[in-house]
């Protein structure tokens, strides 16, 4: 794991959601893509950030609730809402369009950006009512909403697909949307295998000339877009093809990061929500350092089950009990922080690629039989496996090759929230906590969470609450072991929002929604289809 990679995984392995789609599953694309967000003062509350201060380390001094926007269409964005769509056929059974957003919406005359989304049309099967569109992000912030639609379209109920227009947007920066970019594939390589918990003076200035480099790489490739992929934007975005798709309101399923974008879509637009789905929710009011701080004991909860699981098949590779898990993990990263073993043919596996390893496959227990054969291999000097579950996470190419994901993801969350740490001797301070909250997991996490320190732009968000006064009842969905967006964050958001509905799964796993669960399914489809929310505390399981 990269020394700047936030502790969720940005979109939870999207190129697996594809195969998954294939075969006619829905699977999120995402997370809570946690990095801090850089240094900076608070924005102003007119352009519907929460205006609070913040203190030391980004620690919020007071959390406000996040200010709605006035619902009449100011005279200046009035061009944009007028646009007209053309969508044209594109990647088989689909249709594309693109169109034009402020580059800045508090000074929209500075520059457009052009953004493109996809939409799979209702198919009106049995004569099923229209009833507009339905917007799906998969998190990140960093996925491509128009690659997860092309890909799990074909796995949502057909009364679902026969009523909406499936619809992805790729947020600004991202996918086909202006996409940032910052490294080279060879760059990237190197960035991912930094030792992400270092044990003397040369191993922090190795991290952290690293984290400036990327830093330093997004900010030559991105230019000014570089401070206008806030999460506060990207929901703005939203608004407008709500408008341009000529929905009155919004409808929507967003999984992990994909939720906070919704709840800030909510929280600006109240009056336009439609049916809005939270799945694998994000908590807006936690600062950057209490979110990774709990996102590492996410993580370590889901450790745990794999342990438990593990520890029921004979040919388990950590041995038969949790503490003996625990040893074998820890004695095979030190082994690798002294020693990478063989991977590819060209690369190595260091430490930091065999825990994005193994909490790449945390995000899901279907890959937990891949994760005791690439323990297994690593135990017998191969490390080839754990570095294809390392790449896997980062989403690189048979060539060597890298997506926009990481560069996004970076750049969005470096401008929402101020960093965790502002130096290494911050990041010392805190390992402490970290490891309480996740004796695996914990110091490699508080490193990571140092990256957005160096961040060429200053953050313009900070932690908030949403309260949508006023909104439509809105679901939001919590996985009880979920390791990316901890089940606390959905509980702490449904409790904030006026008109939240939390609906529990009891089960692994990162998001609920189309990963197994009749329960949570049904429970989510009669919403879309009939507008009747769950009842409050409904609680499932496979």
């Amino acid at each position: 794991m990269s020394p700047g990679q936030p502790a969720a995984r940005p979109a939870a392995a999207l190129h697996r959601a594809l195969a998954l789609a294939a075969a006619g599953l829905l699977l999120a694309g995402c997370t809570g893509g946690h990095r801090p967000g850089a240094a900076g003062a608070p924005s102003s509350a007119s352009d519907g950030r929460a205006s609070t201060a913040t203190g030391p380390a980004g620690a919020p001094a007071a959390v406000t609730p996040l200010q709605p926007l006035p619902a009449a269409i100011p005279a200046e964005l009035a061009s944009y809402y007028a646009q007209q769509l053309s969508w044209q056929p594109c990647d088989q059974t689909f249709e594309c369009t693109s169109f034009k957003v402020p580059l800045d919406y508090d000074h929209p005359a500075g520059g457009d950006l052009t953004l493109t989304a996809v939409r799979r049309p209702a198919d009106g099967a049995g004569g099923a009512r229209r009833l507009g569109s339905l917007l799906l992000n998969p998190g990140g912030p960093g996925g491509s909403a128009v690659e997860y639609v092309e890909s799990v379209a074909a796995g949502y109920q057909p009364a679902v697909r026969a009523a909406y227009d499936l619809v992805g947007l790729d947020p600004r920066g991202v996918g086909r949307s202006s996409p940032i970019s910052c490294l080279s594939g060879d760059r990237m390589d190197a960035y991912t295998a930094v030792d992400s918990t270092p044990g003397n003076q040369a191993g922090i200035d190795q991290l952290v000339a690293a984290d400036q480099e990327f830093a330093a790489g997004c900010r030559q490739h991105a230019g000014a877009l570089l401070g206008h992929v806030s999460t506060v934007e990207a929901a703005r975005d939203m608004d407008v093809l709500r408008a341009l798709v000529g929905d009155p309101e919004l409808n929507y399923v967003g999984k992990s990061y994909g939720t906070m974008l919704g709840a800030t879509y909510a929280g600006l637009f109240p009056s336009r929500v439609g049916r809005l789905v939270l799945d694998g929710a994000m908590d807006p009011s936690l600062d950057s350092l209490a979110g990774n701080r709990t996102q590492a004991g996410g993580f370590e909860t889901a450790w745990n089950s794999f342990v438990k699981d593990c520890d029921t098949r004979p040919d388990c590779p950590v041995g038969q009990t949790a503490q003996q898990a625990g040893q074998q993990l820890d004695a095979l990263l030190t082994g690798l922080d002294a020693k990478p073993l063989a991977g590819d043919g060209t690369r190595k596996l260091t430490e930091a690629q065999a825990v994005t390893g193994v909490i790449e496959a945390m995000y899901a227990d279907f890959l937990w039989p891949e994760l005791r054969d690439a323990l297994a291999a690593a135990k017998n000097g191969d490390g080839g496996p754990l570095l294809r579950l390392s790449d896997s996470y980062y989403e690189r190419t048979a060539d060597g090759g890298y997506p926009n994901l990481m560069f996004a993801n970076m750049a969005v969350n470096c401008l929402d929230l101020p960093p965790a740490f502002t130096s290494p001797a911050d990041v010392q301070r805190a390992v402490p906590d970290f490891e309480q909250a996740s004796p695996h997991f914990g110091r490699d996490m508080a490193w990571m969470a140092l990256a957005c320190a160096y961040w060429p732009v200053k953050a313009t968000g900070a932690p908030h609450t949403v309260r949508a006064a006023g909104a439509a009842p809105i679901v939001v969905v919590g996985t009880t072991r979920d390791p990316a967006t901890p089940y606390g964050w959905a509980q702490s958001l449904a409790g904030q929002l006026e008109s939240g509905r939390l609906v529990t799964y009891d089960g692994d796993g990162h998001t609920a929604y189309g990963r197994g669960s009749d329960c949570v399914d049904s429970a989510v489809n009669h919403y879309l289809l009939e507008g009747k929310p769950p009842a409050q505390g409904l609680r499932c399981a496979k």
